[in-house]
């Protein structure tokens, strides 16, 4: 008697203890789709908004339901030419992304590694004190070192080139962090192989720590893709040729391009160019996403 009662209270244990556990799972699955909401309704907003025409959005503001005009609205942002000269249109300030976000990656990547690289293994004097250097940059942001950024630019003639938009801000800190923890991971015996084969210090580089390292360069260049695709300061600050303008900076340039007199700022255009711009971004973040968690948490070599 004593077992069947043990045992039937075993059972109620049980049983209320994966209640317990269901009630906490949707708790925290509820937590996560309002955060997800939270997040995403804006962008279905604008997205919504971007199918509507322009007296109807300056009218009554954001749209949750969807106009006429989707096909005609993406249209025009993307090969309808615009602007103060009519000299640019949305694929052109699309292939101008691309190369300020390719190029702050790239750029970012290879000097960020190399200053790694020459930091762990060259046995520097003063290593980690440039290291701290470098790395107390994290501190000032773009703004507080934008002037003479630009008095350098001007200086040597860069302006309205696509050099002095990538070059000046490749230097990462954030790079050389990541690439240096990566580094001192490495094992010394396997340090010691590459000596032992005769390997130079180029070799070594290129042939065992690249490969060794894709895990995080492709971490590295989701971070600093779109960190180069997202910016406005600076390109606003350097280019004046509207053959040079990003999608960030086209979005607003685009509604003041209709804002010409008693004409009605066209925001169906300005909201598609927005949706235009979140693509690339969101793309690479989804595709690459096993990548990138894997080049921030991977431990073992």
């Amino acid at each position: 008697m004593a077992d069947i009662t043990q045992t039937r209270v075993q059972a109620t244990t049980r049983t209320t203890t994966r209640k317990r556990i269901r009630w906490d799972h949707i708790a925290d699955h509820a937590i996560l789709i309002a955060g997800a909401l939270l997040m995403l309704v804006p962008v279905y907003m604008v997205f919504a908004t971007s199918s509507w025409d322009p007296i109807t959005i300056h009218r009554e503001g954001m749209q949750f339901g969807f106009g006429d005009r989707l096909a005609e609205n993406y249209d025009a942002a993307l090969f309808e030419y615009g602007g103060f000269t009519d000299s640019v249109n949305g694929m052109t300030m699309l292939a101008n992304s691309l190369i300020l976000g390719l190029g702050f990656a790239i750029g970012k990547i290879i000097v960020g590694m190399m200053a790694a690289y020459a930091i762990v293994y060259f046995r520097l004097k003063f290593a980690t004190l440039a290291f701290w250097m470098i790395f107390t940059t994290l501190l000032l942001p773009l703004e507080v070192r934008i002037l003479p950024s630009y008095e350098v630019i001007s200086w040597m003639n860069l302006g309205n080139t696509y050099t002095g938009l990538i070059v000046p801000l490749i230097a990462s800190a954030t790079a050389t962090f990541f690439f240096r923890q990566f580094f001192r991971s490495v094992p010394e015996e396997l340090i010691e192989a590459a000596r032992i084969d005769g390997a130079g210090p180029v070799k070594f580089f290129i042939d065992i720590l690249v490969p060794l390292s894709k895990t995080m360069i492709a971490a590295m260049f989701i971070i600093m893709f779109v960190f180069g695709w997202n910016q406005y300061l600076w390109p606003t600050l350097i280019t004046t040729d509207e053959s040079l303008f990003t999608l960030v900076r086209g979005i607003r340039q685009i509604v003041q391009s209709y804002a010409d007199g008693s004409e009605t700022p066209d925001y169906g255009q300005a909201a598609a160019l927005a949706i235009i711009a979140m693509t690339p971004p969101v793309l690479i973040v989804v595709f690459f996403q096993s990548w990138f968690v894997k080049g921030l948490t991977e431990s073992d070599k």
